[in-house]
């Protein structure tokens, strides 16, 4: 399906009854919406009503030039616009990676429009810009940013190069076969699509992450043991003081930081009891 936010339009794979518990999932980076259909197999099972959109830059639709146009605030904007366009008043966030951002500002800045929050791999914003200016182990995991925040063309000509070699490397250690990688590849590979999916990482400002206030809404945090990108210090101690609504931090110790590639029935199960938790609460 495709929807429409003001000049964009978003494509977006849903799934689950229509009268279901709204339930939004937002992609990261270099993922497009697919890489949720095994967790919203299960979620929508479970009489959920899902809805995965390739977000901005990653939709042809809605893939502005600027890199302005990415700024954090701008990729809120698209999610709440989404579920404005779909008469949906409060939903369920589930994200991961840069669709983790996303969520926990959402959450952070809307929370009237959040039930609960499921958030992957990476933690609160605030927390993690923490950890990048005084945490050695964090300035150690996060050098590539230094590449992917370079102005076009050399960014993308690096993970381009030898048939997008480094574009499918960043999928090593998640245990997927070659061809669910090539899956979450091949979009990236058209035309403008990296440099879209790229300048998230150029739009990213310090004071975006700083100023993000704490989330208020039950909210659970996974992350996973053998994750290069993010490390314990932000996943851990950080994030618990930019949470004060009901909060639980699930470590998957053999987990990489493609959770939702690597262990989709577990983390559906993650989210469904952060859900029903949420929904037996407003009912009882």
């Amino acid at each position: 399906m495709q929807i429409t936010v003001g000049a964009l339009t978003f494509d977006a794979d849903p799934a689950g009854p229509a009268d279901g518990s709204s339930v939004l999932l937002l992609h990261g980076f270099p993922d497009g919406a697919r890489c949720w259909a095994p967790v919203t197999a299960v979620l929508a099972g479970a009489g959920l009503r899902c809805l995965a959109p390739n977000q901005r830059g990653y939709s042809p639709g809605a893939r502005p030039d600027s890199v302005e146009e990415y700024r954090l605030e701008l990729l809120v904007q698209d999610a709440v616009g989404m579920l404005d366009a779909l008469g949906v008043r409060r939903t369920h966030l589930v994200g991961h990676d840069w669709g983790a951002v996303v969520a926990w500002v959402l959450a952070a800045r809307h929370p009237h429009r959040v039930h609960s929050l499921t958030a992957v791999s990476v933690p609160h914003p605030a927390a993690f810009g923490a950890a990048l200016r005084s945490d050695p182990d964090q300035q150690r995991r996060s050098e590539y940013l230094r590449l992917f925040r370079e102005p076009s063309p050399r960014p993308e000509a690096v993970l381009l190069a030898d048939g997008a070699r480094r574009l499918r490397a960043m999928y090593s250690g998640s245990t997927l076969a070659p061809d669910q990688v090539e899956a979450l590849v091949e979009p990236l590979l058209a035309p403008g699509a990296l440099t879209a999916a790229l300048n998230w990482y150029r739009a990213m400002t310090a004071d975006s992450y700083a100023q993000i206030p704490p989330v208020t809404v039950p909210t659970t945090y996974v992350w996973g043991g053998l994750d290069v990108a993010v490390g314990r210090r932000a996943a851990t101690t950080t994030t618990t003081e930019h949470v004060t609504g009901d909060y639980r931090f699930v470590e998957l110790p053999q987990a990489s930081h493609w959770i939702p590639e690597q262990l989709p029935d577990l983390l559906a199960a993650l989210a469904l009891e952060r859900i029903r938790s949420v929904e037996q609460d407003t009912t009882g």
